[in-house]
């Protein structure tokens, strides 16, 4: 066997592994789904959307419990967002190279690491205790924004918004600048439209995760089953209200009706952002999707 053949054997070979991987964790995917959906959708019905979930008075609705979900992301998501974006666009664009840079990079991702049930423990003493807040909404919004999901989900936000930045070429700030706009401008009106799918990207990501986190809600936001009535009342989401069905030993059906829910919640707010990203991309950047 020539070098030639052997590397084409090589190359081919290395293919094969990578469409083989890619087939094996697709798979996995689809099993799970299929597990849990094939056992959830049997067991929801309008009654299970529309009531309010209490089980003394034998009623599995919830309604409440997906309001209160849906609060936390949003509030959750205007608290870390901003951080995120802002801090990725100093890494970015006005951050100069070197150790300072790179510990921050370094402690940015490293937060990632830490375990969610430690951030929880935080928010809870913090929060709740310190602070004064309670179990309440505000609590869990600012410990999965701040401390607790929100450090785990900035990470994301920060580290996928900076490398949508870097994809943008410096051709165009270097035409803008030509042009006589200021570099705030130039940040504002050519790269961060530009940028704006990857931007989305992070936000998706991140909204998957506030939606999957169970330890820091548990902690800080308390288990009513309830919709919030304002940025103090405690409540419930999915996730926790998914644990507390397994963990009590409830319907199994609920269970995975439960779940099934979170699943189809998660994947309309991916398509709801992606949607979104198409269209103001192509707003912002003259009709043009980038």
């Amino acid at each position: 066997m020539n070098k030639l053949t052997r590397r084409k054997f090589i190359d081919t070979l290395q293919l094969v592994l990578l469409w083989l991987c890619g087939a094996i964790a697709v798979g996995f995917l689809l099993l799970i789904l299929i597990y849990v959906l094939s056992r959830g959708i049997p067991n929801i019905h309008w009654a299970f959307l529309s009531t309010v979930y209490k089980p003394g008075l034998g009623s599995s609705g919830i309604r409440e419990i997906i309001v209160g979900t849906l609060a936390m992301i949003g509030l959750t998501l205007l608290i870390a967002v901003p951080v995120g974006v802002l801090a990725a666009i100093y890494m970015a664009e006005y951050a100069k190279k070197g150790k300072v840079l790179s510990t921050i990079r370094f402690c940015v991702e490293s937060l990632a690491g830490i375990p969610s049930i430690l951030y929880g423990l935080f928010g809870y003493t913090f929060f709740v205790i310190q602070c004064a807040l309670g179990f309440s909404l505000i609590s869990s919004a600012l410990t999965l924004a701040i401390s607790v999901s929100g450090i785990m989900v900035l990470p994301v936000i920060i580290r996928s918004t900076e490398e949508a930045l870097f994809t943008v070429p410096n051709s165009y700030r270097e035409g803008s600048l030509a042009l006589g706009a200021s570099k705030l401008t130039t940040l504002f009106r050519v790269v961060l439209p530009c940028a704006i799918p990857g931007i989305l990207s992070a936000i998706i990501l991140s909204m998957g995760r506030v939606m999957g986190e169970t330890a820091a809600v548990y902690y800080t936001a308390g288990t009513m089953a309830k919709a919030p009535q304002s940025i103090y009342s405690s409540t419930r989401s999915l996730a926790v209200h998914l644990y507390l069905l397994v963990k009590e030993g409830l319907n199994s059906g609920e269970a995975f009706a439960t779940a099934t829910i979170l699943i189809v919640i998660i994947v309309g707010l991916n398509a709801l952002a992606g949607f979104i990203a198409k269209r103001l991309s192509r707003r912002l950047t003259g009709g043009k999707a980038i």
